[in-house]
């Protein structure tokens, strides 16, 4: 390889100032540029006044959107230290703001015990990455104010009145040369917010709306805690016991609390935190949660005669099938592993929280025989359950290792092995998935038809879905096992598309689908391996013009407004079997002209409870979730 004389000195070495980093590489701090990189902004500076609510100063937080997408955060705290910092010799105010790791969050004799944004970067990295910033602060009997463009001081901090409150509020507005979009989505802050005063118990928060005509507002402040939160969870399920059991303790150095309840759902619905972040990967807190649950309900069946000496104790998914949980704990000095904060890692917090549940659970199941036994009656009927998948699941692979394949026989499976460049098309009907293994790569792309409504495995235990016919294809396909023997490292596919008709039969089949992934493969989802494929619902034809397909009424009209509407052919289809091989590959299958959706889960929570309500036993949610959706229902034939 030719060398490349170029000069390499000290003049190469960049060296970035101030706040110049995060503007050069604002994914490293606030994980992408995208909508939910903007609401990152958002949650950052909520985060300052929360910690200020954990520390005992603060009650309510204000936060408004603007018109314009302008941003406004107050709360009634303390207000941030106005004296001049001993090693910027500025205010402590403007440090916080212009200095990367400046906080009151470090160290045990800082401003703060407990606190989630822990990086000191939170309000820096959004001054960094605003237009412009304005902070007014009230505490020491005066009002002071200061003023930023993108990162930089323009003005400051200056007494301009007096006042006899305390408190923080920020106004900022993001920088659009740096973000996708700055149109915030109102429900997912919403959301985000509703769960923090969950979590924080007597905090009042409000949201307002007020960039449209008719402003949208919601308040939260919830006394009960994590009893209100696992109650929110489970508005829309039947329940076991009819109250969330209730468990809280500070023993002075890890303050925990629990909720949890039953259902009669065959899913666990275990949410976990640390001073107030979602740990999604769970950690130390939510091992000695689940090890606690195991023991206590164990120790009470035996005790009980409800498990005979003869039998094998409970496993703890027979326990877990049909919980709803919260456990929230408080950590001083919180060890996370990895820079996204989703897993815990201190080793004494499994202890603590394992013990206080231990004690807590234990003499609520003795103080609540009946509710103990309903609970117990169900574990039971799980752990029979299990039994049965496992025989099942035994079945089949016995049956597959004494056959040449293990694969489905409707399945045209591709050539090639590299799961990394595979994709299987999971195809609505046999006669487009005819048409599918005619028209598609053979090397790249299997193709496995569909016949048929799948079971709903929202209403069914796993023993169900290894004998179901539709499903089990599907299974064998993918390769990875289901459920806790789900491995993603074995799929046979990188890429698993459902390919369904744009009518309502194909959205059943779709959310079918998307049920089963999310309930017993959701790794899949996780990691970005779902896709929906997007088939025309139009083909324009017009002498002396080669077809066209329009993928949405939007597009249509456009088209049909540059070729004029005068002798114009418009075939609306009603289905991916009226495609020949040809114009299924040219407009649904060829890598350089199709359309995907991407299925992802940004909150699990969330997706959780849409499930629910879309597939679950309730019919009263599902209703109303369909009349105040129905608006938005395109391009189906209802």
């Amino acid at each position: 390889m030719e060398k490349v004389e170029h000069e390499y000195g000290a003049n190469q070495i960049q060296v970035l100032e101030g706040l110049e980093a995060v503007r050069k590489r604002p994914g490293m701090y606030i994980g992408s540029v995208s909508i939910r990189g903007l609401h990152h902004l958002v949650y950052e500076i909520v985060d300052n006044c929360v910690d200020e609510a954990l520390a005992g100063y603060c009650t309510a937080i204000e936060i408004k959107i603007e018109p314009g997408n302008i941003i406004s955060v107050e709360d009634n705290g303390r207000g941030i230290p106005i004296d001049i910092h001993p090693k910027t010799h500025i205010s402590a105010a403007e440090t916080v703001y212009t200095v990367l790791h400046a906080g009151g969050k470090f160290g045990g004799d800082s401003g703060y015990k407990v606190s989630g944004g822990l990086h000191g970067v939170g309000a820096s990295v959004v001054n960094a990455l605003s237009e412009w910033v304005e902070v007014t602060i009230q505490r020491d009997g005066g009002l002071y104010e200061m003023k930023f463009e993108r990162g930089k001081t323009t003005e400051k901090l200056t007494r301009i009145g007096d006042s006899n409150k305390t408190g923080t509020k920020v106004r900022f507005f993001a920088d659009g040369t740096i973000f996708e979009t700055l149109n915030y989505d109102y429900e997912t802050l919403e959301d985000r917010f509703r769960e923090i005063a969950f979590l924080t118990k007597g905090l009042k928060i409000s949201i307002e709306d007020l960039r449209e005509e008719t402003p949208k507002k919601a308040e939260f402040c919830y006394e009960g805690g994590l009893r209100s939160f696992v109650e929110f969870l489970n508005k829309n399920k039947e329940k076991i016991n009819p109250e969330p059991i209730y468990l809280e303790k500070d023993n002075g150095d890890v303050p925990v609390e629990v909720s949890l309840q039953y259902t009669t759902s065959y899913n666990e619905s275990i949410y976990s935190f640390v001073n107030n972040i979602n740990t999604i990967e769970g950690g130390t807190h939510l091992e000695g949660f689940r090890r606690a649950l195991t023991k206590v309900f164990n120790d009470y069946a035996r005790s009980h005669s409800i498990i005979k000496e003869k039998d094998a104790n409970l496993q703890g998914e027979d326990i877990r099938e049909g919980l709803t949980a919260v456990v929230s704990v408080k950590v001083k000095d919180p060890q996370f592993e990895g820079q996204t904060k989703t897993k815990l890692g201190n080793s004494n917090v499994a202890g603590v929280v394992q013990s206080i549940v231990v004690d807590g659970l234990s003499t609520y199941l003795e103080e609540n025989p009946s509710v103990a036994k309903a609970i117990l009656e169900k574990c039971v009927s799980a752990s029979r359950a299990r039994e049965a998948a496992r025989k099942a699941r035994e079945l089949v692979r016995k049956k597959n290792s004494l056959e040449v394949t293990t694969l489905p026989g409707k399945l045209a499976d591709c050539s090639s092995k590299n799961a990394d460049e595979c994709e299987v098309y999971i195809v609505e009907g046999d006669s487009a998935g005819g048409s599918a293994k005619q028209g598609r790569d053979r090397r790249t792309q299997a193709i496995l038809p569909l016949w048929g409504k799948m079971l709903n495995v929202e209403k069914s235990r796993a023993d169900k879905i290894y004998n179901n016919d539709k499903l089990k294809p599907v299974i064998q396909a993918i390769g990875a096992g289901i459920g806790a023997d789900f491995d993603i490292n074995k799929i046979r596919y990188g890429k698993v598309v459902i390919m369904a008709d744009a009518d309502v039969d194909g959205a059943h089949i779709r959310t079918l689908l998307l049920t089963f992934f999310f309930r017993y493969m959701r790794p899949l989802i996780e990691q970005g391996h779902v896709f929906l494929a997007q088939p025309p619902l139009y083909k324009v034809s017009k002498k002396g013009i080669k077809d066209v397909y329009c993928y949405t009424d939007e597009e249509l009209d456009t088209e049909l407004e540059k070729i004029g509407r005068d002798n114009v052919s418009i075939q609306r289809y009603k289905g991916l079997g009226e495609m020949n091989p040809e114009q299924l590959w040219e407009t649904t299958m060829d890598p350089a002209n199709r359309i995907f959706v991407r299925v992802t889960m940004e909150d699990a929570m969330k997706a959780d409870e849409i499930f629910n309500i879309l597939m679950g036993d309730e019919i009263e949610p599902r209703r109303e979730f369909i009349e105040q959706n129905a608006k938005f229902v395109k391009n189906l034939d209802i």
